[in-house]
């Protein structure tokens, strides 16, 4: 089983009370933060593109763009770091559990500088403890301080953070679904 087949399955076997909890909690909260045609960026099997209209998707696992153009949501194929759309053609971007699976972001991130309009909204969500450690493909772990910096680095200035479910050193050692979530605008 090739890698983009394993990560395909491991995406499918979500949980119903997974899908209740992003549908009903976590994408309202994130959508609030971005407004516009928006970009999800590493979208897997398309919950966020199926939530929030004037949403497109991207990603680099053939199988999950197969699987969100069967549901009739528009994906497309994105090779390496490369976002297969021109310049300054979104309002928002979103990196939900993506930029911890990178090495090295600075391809990305210029990236999403690029196809995101002057004061385009870039909001990234990345694990916390325990999240991290449960997946192998996990390659960078970032708290705040480090995702302020990374992202800063990038020319995107951080306009807020915030945690789902709430900051909580606890449930970041504890709960895999722990978040921290930034909220940065392109310059």
């Amino acid at each position: 089983m090739s890698d983009h087949d394993a990560y395909f399955e491991y995406l499918k076997g979500r949980s119903i009370s997974g899908l209740f909890y992003r549908r009903l909690l976590l994408y309202p909260r994130l959508c609030r933060n971005i407004r516009g045609r928006a970009l999800d960026v590493g979208c897997g099997l398309g919950d966020m593109l199926a939530y929030r209209p004037n949403t497109i998707g991207v990603d680099v696992n053939p199988r999950t763009v197969a699987f969100c153009q069967k549901r009739g949501l528009e994906v497309h194929l994105m090779t390496g770091s490369a976002i297969p759309f021109s310049e300054q053609s979104f309002d928002a971007a979103v990196l939900d559990n993506v930029l911890e699976h990178v090495a090295d972001p600075v391809p990305l991130l210029t990236e999403l500088r690029r196809i995101l309009k002057p004061g385009g909204a870039l909001l990234v969500g990345v694990p916390g403890e325990r999240g991290y450690q449960s997946d192998a493909d996990h390659k960078v772990f970032y708290d705040e301080t480090k995702l302020v910096t990374v992202l800063r680095g990038a020319r995107f200035a951080c306009s807020r953070i915030f945690h789902v479910p709430w900051r909580s050193a606890t449930l970041s050692r504890r709960m895999r679904q722990y978040c921290i979530y930034g909220v940065f605008v392109r310059s």
